[in-house]
């Protein structure tokens, strides 16, 4: 483990404010970082307080008045500096992933390499930040559209994905012209450290401070000065829904733009024409990956009554063949949870399933060993059930029975958020119903591919009280942007819109 924190830099005690390429110490409490696995700490990082917070941004709007006159490509170049060092440090920095937040080893590094693939993506938009040509219907004008840096962006992340959904906002903001100001998870702070202290060599190399910044702490100490900053142009957060709602109401006194990345409540629907085999692999990888704790996770499986009993007992015997774990262990497939209070909210989700009349198939236990170490639930339930839907931030799936596929459509849209969703079928007809307008309402939709699992060049992102947000894919570079619409016009007289006749009196 010290050998890790060495290799990218990192002690028991760091600094938690990062701004103008220097590391400061705040004025808050030190936290100290958890391994979920073992329950030992990993280091201590200091927080920031609501003043620590306004300095941060006061600086890295004074960083916004230059960098957003630097040309989008050149830009990029700190993108795709960052992308290279991240290549550099995949390995020290995925297995911090996984010690800090407990998701197996082939997760940390793919969390790794989903940043660099961001950075990828966002290098090769630097030069394609396009605006539009429009016709305009008075002679002798040309309008056409353009679009600027917005601002400073404030960025709230949580502890599931601690780089990864940084590197979504950081590199497309960064190359759109917007320094950004980072507030992580207090449960994930190392690893916030150990990617400023990435992003503090490329300030350096490239002579360009203050277009990074980090300031580590809650979120009544941090998270809500840095939603009020009138500096702060846009806010993302990642989060709970209730945690979303707050941001919005908030950002919305101010009329702050807001991307919401909020809470799943993601499900399956498995037709009597799916492929079983296919099926059974994706679902267990979208409820137990990262130990049910992604925004992505399935969380409620709708199955035909005609394969039932053939798809059940299959999913049972997957379950019991889990491997669980130390994360950074070969073969292990399920880590701990990231706290001793999530394992109290999923025994408390369970009981309060069987209270409403759920039945566990199996799992469900809290393992004896260090650790915040669980079994994966299978419960079967109605849907009528008021806890099916809601979002337990742990490795239950809700098995449901259904017989017409309208049925499960209905089932599948009746909970409140709206992120991810699948379909398994080999017959068309069901496909397209479930992609129609009729079918599923969340913001990602896949047919014979489970819910967990999405790719940057997609825009990610959900419905309802998801938020609404996106992130990554081909447009999502607009949300770090402003839209200008200019018109010139290059003749000797003056049109009106609309046919107006607006004559001056002879002068």
């Amino acid at each position: 483990m010290r050998e890790v924190l060495e290799q990218l830099g990192l002690s028991l005690s760091n600094h938690g404010i990062y701004s103008d390429g220097a590391w400061h110490q705040g004025g808050g409490e030190e936290v100290i970082s958890f391994n979920p696995a073992t329950e030992e700490p990993l280091g201590g990082v200091s927080t920031g307080t609501a003043q620590d917070v306004s300095q941060v941004v006061e600086a890295a709007h004074r960083r916004f008045l230059h960098w957003r006159m630097v040309p989008p490509p050149v830009r990029g170049e700190a993108v795709r500096c960052l992308g290279q060092r991240l290549r550099e440090l995949k390995k020290p920095l995925g297995m911090l992933v996984t010690l800090e937040s407990g998701k197996i080893l082939s997760e940390g590094l793919g969390e790794v390499q989903e940043m660099i693939d961001m950075c990828d993506f966002a290098v090769g938009l630097s030069r394609q930040l396009y605006g539009l040509t429009i016709a305009s219907e008075r002679p002798q004008h040309r309008m056409f559209e353009q679009w600027h840096p917005l601002g400073v962006v404030g960025v709230i992340t949580a502890f599931n994905f601690p780089v990864a959904v940084w590197a979504w906002n950081a590199a497309l903001a960064v190359v759109c012209g917007d320094p950004v100001v980072w507030k992580p998870s207090t449960l994930s702070p190392l690893c916030a450290v150990a990617v400023m202290k990435i992003c503090q060599q490329i300030e350096r190399e490239l002579d360009c401070p203050g277009v990074f910044h980090l300031c580590v702490g809650s979120g009544q100490q941090v998270g809500e000065p840095l939603v009020e900053h009138p500096r702060v142009a846009l806010i993302s957060a990642t989060g709970s829904c209730r945690m979303g709602l707050q941001v919005a109401q908030c950002a919305a006194k101010r009329l702050a733009r807001t991307l919401l990345e909020l809470g799943g409540n993601n499900a399956v629907i498995l037709t009597p024409h799916a492929n079983l085999d296919l099926a059974l692999r994706a679902v267990v990888f979208a409820a137990v990956g990262t130990a049910g704790q992604r925004c992505t996770t399935l969380r409620r499986l709708i199955v035909h009554e005609s394969v039932w009993d053939r798809f059940v007992p299959r999913l049972v015997e997957a379950y019991q063949s889990i491997r669980i774990g130390d994360p950074w262990e070969p073969g292990v497939l399920m880590g701990p949870l990231i706290s001793a209070q999530a394992v109290e909210q999923m025994q408390s989700a369970l009981q309060q399933a069987q209270a409403q009349g759920g039945r566990v198939l199996w799992g469900g236990e809290v393992l004896s060993r260090p650790g915040h170490f669980v079994r994966p639930a299978l419960v079967e339930a109605d849907p009528q059930m008021s806890i099916v839907a809601e979002e337990t931030f742990a490795p239950i799936l809700y098995l449901i029975p259904y017989q017409r596929l309208e049925q499960a459509i209905e089932i599948h849209n009746s909970v409140p958020q709206g992120l991810s969703s699948a379909i398994f079928t080999d017959n068309l007809q069901e496909a397209e119903l479930f992609l129609s307008a009729q079918g599923s309402d969340c913001g990602i939709a896949n047919v014979n591919v489970g819910t967990s699992g999405a790719e940057i060049g997609g825009a990610f992102g959900g419905e309802k009280l998801t938020g609404g947000g996106r992130e990554a894919g081909s447009d999502a570079w607009r949300a770090y942007m402003r839209r200008q619409t200019c018109t010139i016009n290059w003749g000797r007289q003056l049109p009106l819109a609309q046919g107006v006749q607006f004559p001056l009196p002879a002068q």
